[in-house]
C-alpha cells in the first residue's frame, strides 16, 4: 500500500478499496456535498424561524457562531485526527485512507471532499451533540456550522483545482501549499489561518540570507 510519506503526484489517483462499489464511495464530485449541505442549512434556518419561532437576528447570531466554531473544528481535526502519529500498520492505513491519500495525490479532484455518506453521518452526530447541549438553538448553530464546512470545501477545492488566484484567496492558496509541500506539521488551517496563529502552527519563516544578517 502507498503511504503518506510518498512524494506528491500531480497526476493519477490511488485505489483505496478492492471492491469497485466501495471504491466508488470513496470519491465524490465537489458539487454534491456543496448542494447537500447548503440545502440542509437552509432547511434548518427555515425550521428554526418558522417552526421554533426564533427571531431572525437570533438566528443570524447562531449562524455566525456555528460558522466560526467550524473553523476551530476544522483546524483540530486536520491537526490531530488527519495527521495522527503513525505508530502501527493499522493506524498508518487509517491515516492514509482518511487524509494521506490526499497528500499523495493532491490534484485528485474526486477526493477533495469527504464522501457525502460519511459527512452526513458526522453531521448527524454533531446535531445530536449540539441539540443535547443547546436545545433548539442547535438549528441555527448547525446551519452556520454546515455552511462553514461548505466554505471550507469551496476554498480547498479552489486551492487544489485552480491556479493561484489574484484575490484574497492567494493568501490561503500559499498557506495550504506550504502545508502540502514544505511543512506538513504546520499550516493546518484551510479556510482560515486564524487558529494557526492562535496555536502557534504558522509556517516557520525561512532563514534570512547571510548578506541581510550582516547588514543588521
Amino acid at each position: 500500500m502507498e503511504t503518506s510519506k510518498s512524494r506528491p503526484k500531480h497526476k493519477g489517483s490511488a485505489t483505496l478499496m478492492k471492491n469497485p462499489f466501495l471504491e466508488r464511495l470513496t470519491r465524490t464530485h465537489i458539487s454534491l456535498p456543496l448542494i447537500i449541505f447548503s440545502v440542509i442549512s437552509a432547511v434548518l434556518i427555515y425550521y428554526g424561524i418558522v417552526e421554533k419561532g426564533f427571531e431572525v437576528p437570533v438566528m443570524v447570531l447562531l449562524f455566525v457562531a456555528g460558522f466560526f466554531f467550524f473553523t476551530l473544528v476544522e483546524y483540530l481535526m486536520h491537526r490531530y485526527l488527519y495527521h495522527l502519529p503513525v505508530t502501527s500498520p493499522r493506524r498508518e492505513k487509517f491515516v492514509y485512507t482518511m487524509h494521506g491519500v490526499h497528500h499523495h495525490y493532491p490534484k485528485d479532484k474526486s477526493r477533495l471532499a469527504m464522501p457525502p455518506i460519511l459527512s452526513l453521518i458526522i453531521a448527524t452526530v454533531f446535531f445530536v451533540i449540539y441539540r443535547g447541549i443547546m436545545g433548539d438553538f442547535a438549528f441555527g448553530f448547525l446551519a452556520g456550522f454546515l455552511m462553514g464546512y461548505t466554505a471550507y470545501l469551496s476554498v480547498h477545492y479552489a486551492v487544489h483545482a485552480f491556479r493561484v488566484p489574484r484575490n484574497f484567496l492567494k493568501i490561503l492558496w500559499h498557506h495550504h501549499s506550504i502545508h502540502h509541500y514544505r511543512e506538513p506539521d504546520r499550516a493546518f488551517g484551510v479556510s482560515s489561518p486564524l487558529w494557526d496563529v492562535v496555536f502557534g502552527t504558522m509556517p516557520r519563516r525561512p532563514p534570512a540570507p547571510k548578506g541581510e544578517l550582516k547588514s543588521r
